[in-house]
């Protein structure tokens, strides 16, 4: 295996995330929320850079895994940091909050209303995340709505 197909392997499966047995998109979005309590800290501009940049590896090496792994691979989990990164632009600040956020965005990404659905069906590696993207977009919106019910005064 070449240092390349090792990167890939790292990044898609964000660290061995992706090779949890049961439910390894749950996994995957878990994984990630301390990489978002690290991120949060960064202001907007630099929170989105450094999301996209994720987003932007996520698309590299789930191209280089489908063309190990098949076509959208359950191993790779890199497109569930992406989405529940993106959830959390609405800046949930406790535990609760965080774990909504990651409820929402499972719940997006597992049922894949329209049009999130038909977005996995573009090529490579654009087709394994941007329904991640999507879920997590719509998601983000979802949460903070619920945010600003849920911290608004008595």
């Amino acid at each position: 295996m070449s240092f390349v197909d090792a990167l890939c392997r790292v990044v898609s499966t964000f660290f061995g995330a992706g090779y949890a047995p049961k439910a390894p998109g749950t996994v995957g979005t878990f994984a990630a929320l301390p990489l978002y309590l690290v991120l949060r800290k960064l202001s907007l501009p630099r929170y989105l850079l450094v999301t996209a940049l994720i987003t932007i590896a996520g698309i590299a090496s789930s191209s280089r895994m489908e063309s190990c792994w098949g076509k959208d691979p359950q191993r790779v989990v890199i497109d569930e940091v992406s989405g529940v990164l993106i959830t959390m632009l609405a800046r949930p600040r406790g535990f609760r909050e965080i774990f909504l956020g990651a409820m929402i965005f499972r719940l997006f990404d597992i049922t894949k209303p329209p049009p999130i659905r038909q977005l996995e069906r573009l090529p490579a590696g654009f087709g394994v995340m941007m329904d991640d993207v999507a879920a997590g977009a719509i998601s983000a919106g979802v949460l903070a709505g619920a945010l600003k019910v849920l911290r608004r005064p008595g």
